[in-house]
């Protein structure tokens, strides 16, 4: 049986939530940059997510993991999220990985920004309210795409991309 891609599997009985997502306040990424991201895309690191059902990373990977991507959790006080093994860091992480997903305060994003480019992640998300402009910067330089301030789930579930 062949396996339906994330992007046809978004129709199928989303849970998208409007308590995991709130409405970014940067201009939105442009359409092909996001597109880009949901169409090319298999795994995404989620930094920050929370074994917590009531936490909006908890939400959100669980709505991506549902239409089909691989999840790999970053958090270093946890074991296993979700079902998959989580990871202190992502230098720790032992496959490739597409997209960065981060639920961490703006401050962080730094470091984490760093890590994505060393690990040559091709993407780095940047959920509601976290907003980076001088990493991001270093991120593109490096040759990944850069969305800050939105919601994956939110996106990826209204299909604007």
């Amino acid at each position: 049986m062949r396996r339906r891609s994330p992007r046809a599997q978004a129709s199928a009985g989303s849970e998208a939530s409007p308590r995991h997502c709130r409405v970014g306040s940067v201009d939105p990424p442009a359409t092909d940059v996001v597109s880009k991201i949901f169409e090319s895309a298999r795994t995404i690191a989620v930094v920050g997510l929370s074994p917590d059902p009531r936490r909006p990373s908890h939400g959100v990977a669980r709505y991506l993991q549902r239409v089909g991507y691989r999840i790999i959790p970053v958090n270093p006080h946890v074991d296993e999220v979700l079902g998959e093994r989580a990871y202190p860091s992502l230098r720790d992480v032992t496959e490739p990985v597409d997209v960065v997903d981060v639920f961490r305060r703006s401050e962080f994003v730094g470091p984490l920004v760093d890590e994505a480019i060393a690990i040559k992640a091709g993407a780095v998300w940047l959920q509601d309210g976290v907003i980076d402009e001088v990493a991001a910067q270093r991120a593109r330089a490096a040759g990944l795409d850069v969305v800050m301030d939105d919601c994956m789930m939110r996106r990826h579930a209204a299909g604007h991309y």
